[in-house]
């Protein structure tokens, strides 16, 4: 190969330089990269008018008629829909919940307590519906858990836990992860917000 690039005059630096060159991504670029890589369904979404539009095709899609519901304060994206709106615990059912953050570096997304309340993630439905937004986006684990820390000054959530895998049947090699499935049907609907 040398001989020719020789024979050709191609400088041989030059070409091994340009082999070397990383791909730098945007936090948005590498999160939507690493997460659809998973498994993940994203639906990218400029108003909320169209977080409710994308959530109903979803629950059309996947004809659901219940939505285990575990934060209250995005019922909205639920009015107008037939879908009948759970609060109890129920393994079956649907999840529609917020996220703490996402991470950009291996597509995870990153609960809390203040999502997940005293619940394992093990525990709840192999659906998901996760309501998030851009501002939610952060380089690494150690950055969402910073952000924790930051936003929960007087009261730090526990139960700190991340859907890692998002297609069906994905096995977590993971042996931090043993006994605790966390491979999850997701679909993530993400609000442009900056």
């Amino acid at each position: 190969m040398n001989f020719i690039k020789k024979l050709l005059n191609i400088p041989i630096k030059e070409d091994k330089e340009i082999q070397k060159q990383e791909v730098n991504l945007s936090l948005d670029d590498s999160f939507v990269h690493n997460f659809i890589e998973k498994g993940g369904k994203f639906l990218y979404c400029l108003k909320e008018e169209e977080i409710k539009e994308n959530l109903q095709k979803v629950i059309t899609e996947n004809n659901w008629s219940d939505i285990l519901l575990l934060e209250p304060k995005i019922s909205s994206f639920l009015k107008g829909t037939n879908v009948q709106i759970l609060t109890k615990l129920d393994s079956t059912t649907p999840v529609l919940t917020t996220c703490e953050h996402l991470i950009a570096d291996n597509g995870d997304i990153l609960f809390s307590s203040n999502q997940l309340k005293s619940r394992k993630l093990s525990e709840l439905s192999e659906d998901f519906i996760v309501y998030a937004t851009t501002s939610q986006l952060v380089k690494d684990t150690g950055q969402g858990l910073t952000g924790i820390k930051t936003n929960s000054k007087s009261a730090l959530p526990t139960n700190i836990s991340a859907i890692k895998n998002y297609g069906e049947n994905k096995n977590d090699d993971n042996f931090l992860n043993y006994g605790n499935n966390n491979t999850k049907n997701l679909y993530l609907l993400l609000l442009e917000d900056l």
